[in-house]
């Protein structure tokens, strides 16, 4: 199971991101249910990882507004398992997406200090690198 908390009417997780040649780093990432994708990360982070790019991408914006974007893959320990992941790049505190939650119960008590807490639900969660570009 994975616990955050609310803050500033934000669910938020502690994540731990792997780079390839060994680097780490936890990163407090914001539950975005209207983002499709794994996880978006700064690009300082990404740099400083050494993620290897793989692709271009296009999302939609919240405000319709049409973006294009780096997509990198990178590693994820989520509920104590490290998963392949696709990481987009994007100026904005890190985001955990709908692909990283697939498999899994959300549930978020609203209100300041509030409890987050993500458990997997049956059968084993997606692990291949697919998703949908749309933030």
């Amino acid at each position: 199971m994975i616990t955050g908390s609310v803050s500033d009417r934000e669910a938020c997780i502690q994540l731990m991101v792997r780079g390839p040649r060994g680097r780490e780093r936890e990163v407090r990432a914001v539950v975005d249910t209207g983002y499709t994708a794994f996880l978006a990360l700064p690009p300082d982070v990404i740099t400083w990882l050494g993620l290897p790019w793989r692709s271009r991408g296009r999302g939609i914006l919240a405000d319709g507004s049409e973006c294009l974007f780096d997509i990198y893959s990178g590693k994820v320990v989520w509920d104590g398992k490290v998963r392949n992941i696709l990481i987009d790049e994007a100026e904005t505190d890190p985001l955990v997406g709908m692909a990283l939650l697939t498999g899994c119960e959300l549930k978020m008590q609203i209100q300041p200090g509030g409890r987050v807490t993500i458990k997997r639900i049956g059968g084993r969660p997606s692990h291949g690198t697919r998703h949908r570009q749309n933030r």
